[in-house]
């Protein structure tokens, strides 16, 4: 590598560390905000309410409701 290749990714890498623990705190604030957390509920109630509207029994509906919010907290962690 030339020195000036090397020069300039240690810029990069310095912009790098400069960059990446905001933008993660961030996302990561965004996601176990108040309003993430409203969102959530609302979807897993427009679920609950939409499979009970089509004939799904209510105790049915409610563990695949506790499935589908368990689905949304594992994408949600697993992006973050």
């Amino acid at each position: 590598m030339a020195d000036k290749d090397i020069q300039d990714l240690g810029a990069i890498l310095d912009t790098v560390s400069e960059k990446v623990p905001n933008l993660l705190r961030e996302v990561l604030a965004s996601l176990y905000s108040p309003q993430a957390g409203s969102d959530m509920g609302k979807a897993v109630g427009a679920f609950y309410k939409e499979l009970v509207a089509a004939g799904i029994p209510s105790e049915e509906a409610i563990k695949m409701a506790r499935d589908y919010m368990i689905s949304l907290r594992d994408v949600v962690q697993n992006k973050s």
